[in-house]
């Protein structure tokens, strides 16, 4: 399928990122993306401020896990029937009307906060806006090859997710620069989703500068009644899912070791959250807690920007499969390395090291699901995907929270960490060899190529 540009002319292949930034369609869908996460790293600093760091509270690695539980878990079982709305529904339109109710949601949320209402009221408010981000941020993957050349995806890949990561760095260090204004309270919490809910606005009206129809799905039938609607949502999905494993092994695969990668990312978030609240700082610094997280957000963000400008070079060499493998295998060796010492500093450079290998990674499983999938099963392929984010980073709280002290030094679950991923390079080195033998797309030519 040729993507069609502003002038009906195909987008000519130059897979730089002055090419793309020339493309206007691309251009406002980054913006969307940008605005949205933005928004959500100031909404999740809120929560992270009210939850983790209240003074009133002593929070453990239990408690992490049970609010990661609640705010991922129930869009784990909608999220492949979303999936499916995603590949009927216009993808512009669910940019715009999702949005529009998070900046609902989150005046609702702020007021709940204001009113010190109860607990469950705030999570289940709290809850729907997270739910409607994983569905927000799998519209956007499913609609990018859709504003982009297929030679231009590695590319629109590194600089897409990864500028809406920074972007979601900034607005958690808005929120950050907000809590040093005013004191840790329910009324600074409720200040910062206000904030939050405007930006949600904000990307809700950008949407509506993008085509109703550029960002597909082609195929685009009537909407059914709700039973009906279920019914054939469950049918689809098994299909898209047939068409993954039978089809797709180089996706597969992909999908397999991106997870696993997850799953270690949530183990070391947990252990960087307990660090931080209670080793780096005095147990009554919810301030400085915030503080010390704060740099470790930052310097992984700066990760995950050298990711995306080294990813393109380095899939070039070593391909898709190369560049994945490298990543897995780096985390190996760093992670116990710097992580062992239990000290900030070190710390911060090994967050700044998982930014690049875990964006890396992520970088080129997104481009191995948007070329291996057809486009009618994209938006439901990425919305599994993005369920497998949700239940990998809660399992990974939940295991943490079983063996990890409050303070958050354990040399055992660093060595685990480290051996997962040894373990998921070498799983993922042999499956890429397999792959090879048929229509993959793991071979050392320039990764976007045809």
């Amino acid at each position: 399928m040729a993507i069609i540009q502003n002038d009906g002319r195909q987008a000519p292949h130059r897979a730089t990122l002055r090419g793309l930034l020339r493309g206007r369609d691309f251009r406002r869908l980054l913006v969307v993306r940008m605005l949205s996460q933005l928004s959500d790293g100031t909404f999740q600093v809120a929560l992270a401020a009210y939850v983790i760091f209240s003074p009133e509270r002593q929070s453990s690695p239990a408690d992490i896990a049970a609010v990661l539980a609640v705010m991922l878990l129930p869009f784990s079982v909608v999220g492949p029937f979303a999936g499916v709305l995603l590949d009927r529904w216009r993808r512009r339109q669910v940019l715009h009307y999702g949005n529009l109710a998070r900046f609902g949601l989150g005046l609702v949320t702020a007021a709940l906060l204001l009113g010190r209402a109860p607990e469950w009221l705030f999570f289940a408010s709290a809850l729907l806006v997270t739910a409607l981000n994983r569905f927000i941020l799998a519209g956007l993957s499913a609609a990018l090859p859709r504003v982009v050349g297929p030679g231009q995806l590695v590319t629109a890949n590194a600089v897409s997710p990864t500028l809406g990561t920074v972007a979601a760095t900034l607005g958690g260090g808005l929120g950050f620069l907000v809590h040093q204004v005013l004191p840790p309270s329910p009324r600074a919490d409720a200040a910062l989703v206000g904030i939050a809910a405007l930006l949600y606005l904000s990307a809700a009206l950008a949407a509506l500068l993008i085509d109703r129809d550029l960002l597909g799905p082609e195929h685009h039938p009537g909407r059914p009644p709700l039973s009906r609607a279920l019914t054939t949502a469950a049918r689809d999905l098994g299909t898209a899912l047939r068409h993954l494993v039978r089809d797709c092994r180089p996706a597969t695969h992909a999908l397999a070791a991106v997870t696993l990668a997850r799953f270690c990312y949530g183990v070391l978030i947990v252990v960087v959250l307990m660090l931080s609240r209670y080793t780096f700082n005095s147990p009554d610094d919810a301030a400085g807690g915030l503080t010390s997280l704060g740099r470790a957000v930052g310097f992984s963000a700066v990760g995950f920007f050298l990711a995306a400008l080294i990813s393109p070079w380095c899939t070039r060499r070593l391909g898709l499969t190369g560049w994945m493998v490298t990543c897995l295998a780096a985390a190996a060796v760093f992670v116990p390395a710097l992580g062992l010492f239990f000290r900030e500093w070190p710390s911060l450079v090994a967050a700044l090291l998982l930014g690049v290998v875990t964006q890396g990674t992520k970088i080129c499983a997104d481009t191995l699901v948007q070329e291996s999938v057809e486009d009618d099963f994209r938006g439901r392929v990425f919305a599994v995907y993005d369920v497998l984010f949700n239940v990998s980073f809660v399992a990974a709280a939940g295991v943490t929270a079983v063996v990890l002290p409050l303070d958050g030094r354990s040399v055992a679950v660093v060595c685990g960490v480290a051996l997962t991923y040894a373990l998921g390079a070498l799983y993922y080195a042999r499956a890429a060899r397999s792959d090879r033998r048929g229509p993959g797309l793991t071979s050392r030519r320039p990764a976007g190529s045809r």
